[in-house]
């Protein structure tokens, strides 16, 4: 098994990924708008992903966390939240906002569930500040460390009782980051200390079964290399001060904020200290590349990675009730 996640060019699998897949054996795949068309056709590529690797706990992601960040959408699922309106609910009724965020992500988890999609890429855990660059700013949580803290936690509980594994993202923090990274490399200059309060959410949720880096420098830390690139910042600060010992991916390695290869980039976070590399743009140069640079998935990553799928449950609820819950919840505001 090669430690990559890839993405899939289209709404099935081609000849020529099925036989360059069933040869590298991913680590796990994820989906896009691309991928999906509609109940039917997601259920039937997932089945495929499972069906080449022989197992049902294949990791399956993909980014669901409602509002601006959706790849499932309507007409065929139903539209989903973003982060800024529990934060309404939570500004004034923390309990209920919690509660909204817990129904929420459980019946988004039974969706999820029901596509045969194994892992969603959420909570969103980044700590919003005045400057914070839009991309982060219209999804996350607040500003407030331990209120982002409580409904990361109810959204990880809701998408485990819907029969999903959720991703804390991007660690140690994006939310100091004042341009977008996908487009540019992001550097913050805040001191150690100021710092804690954004590495707050992740060190009260460092239990959770899977978290993702962020492509951005940290002065304090690590003045040359971005996080997801640097041995210091996944070793000391996400590994030790927030003391995550889940299953740690990269962001999108294609971001623009980072520089090089994909095959350099890809070895690079894995010699810095991630478990995983996520490709998501399925273009095959790039795809045997990575597949080329990488060795096989490190034990402890692998047992990171079994721990992660074996958390799953099997999905419980009833999606109907726990919308009309949520939207009951949402109206007080």
């Amino acid at each position: 098994m090669k430690p990559v996640i890839f993405g899939l060019s289209g709404p099935a699998l081609t000849p020529e990924e099925r036989a360059f897949f069933a040869a590298v054996r991913p680590a796990g795949y994820i989906l896009f708008k691309r991928n999906v068309v509609d109940r039917g056709q997601v259920r039937a590529l997932t089945d495929s992903l499972r069906e080449l690797e022989a197992r049902d706990d294949v990791a399956i992601l993909v980014d669901q966390e409602g509002g601006r960040v959706a790849r499932l959408g309507p007409p065929e699922w139903p539209a989903f939240p973003g982060g800024p309106e529990f934060d309404r609910l939570y500004e004034v009724a923390p309990i209920s906002g919690m509660e909204a965020a817990r129904a929420n992500a459980q019946a988004l988890g039974l969706m999820l569930a029901e596509a045969g999609i194994t892992v969603d890429c959420a909570p969103i855990l980044d700590v919003a500040r005045e400057g914070t660059t839009e991309a982060i700013a219209c999804r996350a949580y607040g500003s407030e460390p331990m209120r982002v803290a409580a409904m990361g936690r109810a959204t990880l509980e809701g998408l485990a009782a819907g029969g999903v594994v959720g991703v804390v993202k991007h660690m140690p923090g994006h939310g100091r980051a004042l341009v977008d990274s996908h487009h540019l490399l992001p550097t913050v200059t805040a001191s150690a200390e100021e710092l804690e309060d954004d590495l707050a959410p992740f060190r009260a949720l460092a239990h959770a079964p899977m978290g993702m880096t962020s492509h951005i420098v940290f002065e304090a830390w690590d003045a040359e290399r971005p996080a997801t690139l640097s041995p210091v910042v996944i070793e000391e600060v996400i590994r030790g001060r927030i003391g995550f010992d889940g299953l740690l991916m990269t962001d999108d390695i294609d971001m623009k904020a980072l520089s090089g290869t994909a095959g350099e980039k890809a070895a690079g976070a894995i010699a810095a200290g991630c478990d995983l590399v996520l490709d998501c743009w399925a273009r095959m140069p790039e795809m045997e590349e990575i597949a080329a640079r990488l060795g096989d998935i490190a034990p402890r990553a692998r047992e990171r990675l079994d721990a992660a799928m074996a958390s799953r449950t099997a999905p419980a609820g009833d999606m109907a009730a726990l919308l009309a819950r949520r939207d009951a919840l949402l109206a007080l505001v």
